[in-house]
């Protein structure tokens, strides 16, 4: 649906032009304060237009509604001008005299209030704006959902009909390069967007208290949740007990893609490994723990060198822009690897493997969804907020976070919902969202409580008092020491059901279903994270709460 019309390049079209926008947009069904704004920004456009025409050509206004998105082009030949440049300038004194450049300053300032809807191109000797008037906030989702849907529906037509051997091919040339790329891509800016994102955070604070404070009360909540994530765990297995014997022979012919499960858990040497031996190693290895604490150290110290704190502030914020605009431009691709996710899952496990553990999932979900519930009660009880407004602002989020099965890719999502949806201060979510994704795993947790527990059942393993507390603290070391890359989990699982006594042959009932299995944990991972910064937020004060209500 469009609306297109064209004036004369002189003042008086100007007025005529913004009126037909006004009534276009009106027609639209635009609330009358945004109807307002838009007309204003809209005429200032056209006026900066008509003040950089040449030739006698038309101006040419649109005004476009498509899935849900409003926008207003404007084009008319010129010559090219840098209308940036002139927003950037504008400034407004009110002890100036009125004088000729005073609409033109006027003009600037309104255009620089929508100046992140606003595109400007000089190209064939035509200027061009184009305003985004309104988004569709749920466009993003549907694409995902359909992109989702559509692998489903595509793997499981493949894994029943097509043969193994064109199901390896299509699997192996075109879904699972297609998806590793994508997460490679969106993985090469995780390392810089959490380092500066916190450097960018704490160097903010003036007082360092303030940051104590906030940091603290993040860390106390992230170590309860986990706390709360092994009980969940525990508690829903003893409620259905899901495993039965039989599967152990099963087991006994399916290969274990886990790997050795030999590694020593030590709480010692997860302290130790936070602090790294040099600097370039932990961007290397994206290793979450001691990226955060250079960023720490890093952020600490630039705001304490005095005068060199103003030069190094604005450079480390102008980089973190940087790499959040490569990342937003990385995740608009999100439903083409969604799409070769889900077939590429499906075309590799196929209906029989998930039937066979159906028991052990079930119990597992429902611990999940056990989970949320404790983070919308600890909202209500901790914050003093409503969940409501957050389980309907971030639901749409969980598709990405559930696509994606990574804590650590998932960062710049979750940031962005903290920032766009939730009203999180970034003082808070800058920290909390990039430590949650190292410390905070109680997903990993309900799944090593779950599963390992079930594995112990099939195995005939005695679970005593003792042996169960020692699980539980083990299960907290490892979800603190796990990386949030996919299939952490299930590596973390194979060392845990082996110091349970339970043979590493039995992980070959679990990796059938270990894809499925990493994005719902992730999903629950992430869900904590956000929850936890948003009561964070509300408790000190940094939380917007018309943005939240909204």
């Amino acid at each position: 649906m469009q609306k297109i019309k064209t004036f004369d390049l002189n003042t008086k079209s100007i007025s005529e032009a913004a009126i037909f926008v006004q009534d276009s947009l009106s027609e639209y069904g635009l609330e009358p304060k945004a109807l307002i704004k838009s007309t204003l920004a809209a005429e200032e456009a056209i006026g900066s237009l008509v003040s950089h025409a040449a030739g006698d050509g038309k101006l040419r206004v649109n005004v476009r509604k498509f899935l849900g998105n409003i926008t207003v082009e404007l084009s008319a030949p010129g010559d090219n001008y840098s209308l940036s440049e002139e927003m950037s300038a504008a400034r407004l004194d009110i002890d100036d005299e009125v004088g000729p450049n005073v609409q033109d300053t006027i003009r600037n300032i309104l255009l620089r209030s929508v100046r992140g809807d606003l595109d400007y191109a000089h190209k064939n000797g035509y200027n061009r704006i184009r305003i985004t008037i309104e988004k569709n906030g749920r466009l993003f989702l549907y694409l995902t959902l359909a992109a989702m849907l559509a692998g489903a529906v595509i793997g499981l037509l493949l894994s029943s009909v097509a043969p193994e051997s064109v199901n390896s091919a299509i699997d192996g040339y075109i879904l699972t390069p297609v998806k590793t790329m994508y997460l490679n891509a969106l993985k090469t800016v995780v390392a810089p967007v959490v380092f500066l994102s916190i450097i960018t955070c704490i160097s903010g604070f003036t007082d360092l208290s303030e940051l104590g404070r906030i940091g603290g009360r993040i860390f106390a909540l992230y170590m309860s949740t986990t706390v709360i994530a092994v009980c969940v765990g525990m508690g829903t297995y003893f409620l259905f007990k899901p495993g039965s014997a039989g599967l152990a022979a099963a087991a006994a012919g399916m290969g274990s893609a886990a790997g050795s499960a030999d590694t020593e858990i030590s709480l010692m040497n997860t302290l130790i490994n936070i602090v790294p031996s040099n600097f370039v190693a932990p961007f290397l290895e994206s290793n979450m723990s001691q990226l955060i604490f250079l960023a720490i150290i890093c952020g600490i110290g630039v705001g304490m060198i005095g005068q060199y704190s103003q030069i190094l502030r604005p450079f480390f914020t102008a980089l973190y822009e940087l790499f959040m605009k490569i990342t937003i431009m990385i995740i608009r691709l999100m439903p083409i690897a969604v799409f070769c996710s889900t077939a590429s899952m499906l075309i590799q496990l196929g209906i029989k493997t998930l039937v066979s553990v159906l028991g052990m999932f079930a119990t597992f979900l429902v611990a999940l969804l056990f989970m949320i519930a404790i983070y919308s009660l600890m909202m209500l009880l901790i914050g003093r907020l409503s969940p409501i407004p957050f389980l309907k602002k971030y639901s749409p989020v969980m598709l990405q976070v559930f696509s994606l099965a990574s804590s650590n890719a998932s960062i710049p999502v979750n940031m962005e919902a903290c920032d766009k949806k939730l009203g999180v201060s970034s003082k808070v979510y800058s920290l909390s969202i990039p430590l949650g994704a190292t410390i905070n795993m109680d997903g990993t947790c309900v799944l090593l409580a779950v599963f390992a527990l079930s594995l112990a059942k099939i195995y005939g393993v005695a679970l005593s008092p003792h042996t169960l507390l020692m699980t539980a603290v083990t299960i907290i070391i490892l979800s603190v020491g796990a990386p949030g890359i996919p299939g952490a989990g299930i590596i973390c699982l194979s060392v845990l059901i082996v110091q349970l006594g339970v043979p590493v042959d039995a992980m070959g009932l679990v990796m059938g279903i270990a894809p499925l299995v990493g994005m719902f944990l992730t999903t629950t991972n992430c869900a904590g994270d956000v929850a936890v910064s948003t009561i964070v937020a509300k408790n000190t004060g940094e939380l917007d709460l018309e943005k939240y209500n909204a």
